[in-house]
């Protein structure tokens, strides 16, 4: 029996023997024709992760950011470190170059981590446009949209989305109010001044019982302004009024002028339906003509969902017609928008316009001498 026991002992360390450092503890030793190890995952040798000794980690594995292409033209293989970093074997972890970071480097980083004052993005989740009626003309909806990304960076490439007031590739300047040119001079100076108007559709739901906006009557909304500087303020809750379409659109003026900071400091707000016994459509013209809102202003979003308890602000929603919920844009305004009124130089640090001699105020939308 001792015989057998030493016979076989002798056989395993012959064996073990035959496979480089015992494997390095990180692998099984097989002699068939020859002995060589079988590595655990994650275990290997080298650069081309033979198992020789086991002795090296193997660093995780993600899309090549760049790679050379197949002979079927395919690219962006799986790679180690994504091609992107050096593996540590010890640890098993990768050490990213500059710009990217990640498990297996997988991902960019945002420049300069978008300065502290936006998120960093990936490409599939940015949003175009600024506002909901900027994508569509259809619905009262508020939630930004996008398109469907296929690209094979989805999920690696990001950049920075900015917080309200801040802009550039990586959030770093501080933006500065828009106004409109005060040199600018308009084609014909006999007609009075035209500003934008805005016109918001309200149709009644077909479907209804009864099919007319009298139905609402009593029901709440709200509407949301996006400033150039890419603020958003929502207005208190405004009653949906068929029957007083005047101290409707009084409620709805009212409501804008209160908004915070003075965002919108001159509206006029003009009301109409198709019929006044039974109205199916109201329309509301909103025409900006305050000195904070010259030139193109981005269209009011209409809040017309239902906002109940510990929401803000609490709306019990309006129904109307389905895709059929629209702003446009029906006067242009002749005055025009531009940062510093295209009039004086923004100091990104501050916010402030630096007005250019001759002109002043927070927009430089002021002539100071007679030219």
């Amino acid at each position: 029996m001792i015989v057998a026991t030493t016979v076989i002992l002798s056989l395993l360390a012959t064996a073990n023997a035959g496979c480089d450092n015992g494997c390095s503890g990180h692998g099984s030793c097989s002699c068939g024709v020859e002995c060589g190890c079988i590595c655990y995952d994650n275990w290997g040798m080298g650069l081309a992760h033979d198992t020789g000794d086991c002795s090296d980690r193997i660093c995780p594995f993600e899309l090549a950011w760049v790679d050379a292409p197949l002979e079927n033209g395919l690219r962006h293989r799986y790679a180690e470190c994504a091609g992107r970093g050096i593996c540590n074997r010890g640890t098993g972890e990768c050490e990213c170059f500059e710009g990217y970071e990640g498990k297996g480097c997988q991902r960019t980083t945002c420049p300069n981590d978008c300065s502290g004052h936006g998120t960093c993005e990936y490409i599939e989740d940015m949003v175009y446009a600024a506002v909901e009626y900027d994508y569509r003309h259809m619905e009262y909806l508020q939630d930004p949209l996008s398109f469907t990304y296929y690209g094979w960076d989805a999920k690696k490439t990001r950049g920075c989305v900015c917080d309200p007031e801040y802009a550039d590739v990586d959030c770093s300047k501080r933006m500065c109010p828009y106004g409109n040119d005060v040199q600018d001079r308009r084609e014909n100076l006999l007609e009075d001044i035209r500003y934008q108007t805005q016109r918001i559709r309200f149709t009644a739901d077909s479907a209804g019982n009864p099919a007319n906006l009298l139905s609402q009557t009593g029901n709440t909304f709200a509407l949301t302004f996006k400033t150039q500087l890419n603020e958003t303020f929502t207005t208190i809750p405004i009653v949906f009024d068929a029957t007083d379409i005047l101290g409707m659109a009084d409620a709805m003026e009212a409501a804008l002028l209160n908004l915070p900071n003075g965002v919108i400091d001159g509206v006029h707000i003009h009301t109409g339906v198709d019929d006044s016994t039974t109205p199916t459509e109201l329309v509301v013209n909103v025409t900006f003509t305050g000195d904070s809102n010259q030139g193109r202003q981005h269209l009011l979003t209409v809040e017309d969902y239902k906002c109940d308890a510990g929401c803000f602000p609490k709306l019990t929603g309006i129904h109307v017609e389905p895709m059929t919920g629209n702003n446009t844009e029906t006067y242009l305004a002749d005055m025009n928008s531009f940062e510093c009124g295209r009039r004086g130089k923004c100091d990104y640090n501050t916010g402030l316009c630096e007005c250019f001699e001759g002109f002043t105020g927070p927009a430089c939308g002021t002539c100071t001498s007679l030219i």
